[in-house]
């Protein structure tokens, strides 16, 4: 069965980028270029009023077509239960560090996160943060998290079709088609 693809010919598009750098509008954009609707898998907990009225913000940003799945940790759920219809997720990062802090098994959680992926028939883009370009982390569990977030990013670009890092709102294509 051929699936429909997001703009550029891929499938499954990852898009890095550092904080504030603009990577979630540019997938945004990647997702409403195609028919609506659109599922926005959102892995961000309001665990403190300034992350309240980030989350708040971006759903003012998404305008009408979104439907919001609240996935602190269940984003191979999300992505298993909804067929055909484009997904977002924001972000991986945040979907990471809630496994790290759950004391998940990491490596059995990416694992099941690209199996997800490789059985996914809708058009998918996944927002991460590269969290390598910064400084050495001063602590073990920093160091760890950063480590872990930098093994996500390799495994997820190897199998995207399109991987494209976000820098002052600026798109540069790494892998696969603009």
């Amino acid at each position: 069965m051929a699936t429909s693809a997001a703009p550029g010919g891929a499938r499954l598009t990852l898009v890095l980028g550092g904080a504030r750098s603009g990577k979630s509008r540019y997938a945004e954009s990647l997702v409403t270029a195609l028919p609506a609707p659109w599922i926005y898998v959102a892995t961000a907990e309001a665990r403190d009023a300034e992350m309240a009225e980030r989350i708040a913000a971006h759903q003012a940003r998404r305008g009408a077509g979104w439907r919001t799945l609240e996935t602190p940790r269940d984003v191979v759920g999300a992505l298993t239960a909804h067929g055909t219809t484009p997904l977002l997720v924001d972000c991986l990062t945040l979907w990471l560090a809630n496994a790290v802090l759950a004391s998940a098994d990491v490596d059995a959680e990416i694992e099941r996160l690209e199996a997800a992926l490789t059985q996914a028939a809708a058009p998918i883009v996944l927002v991460a943060n590269e969290v390598g370009f910064g400084i050495v982390p001063d602590d073990a569990l920093g160091r760890r998290f950063r480590d872990l977030q930098g093994v996500l990013n390799q495994r997820i670009a190897a199998r995207a079709d399109r991987v494209v890092l976000v820098v002052a709102g600026l798109p540069l294509t790494m892998k696969g088609s603009p």
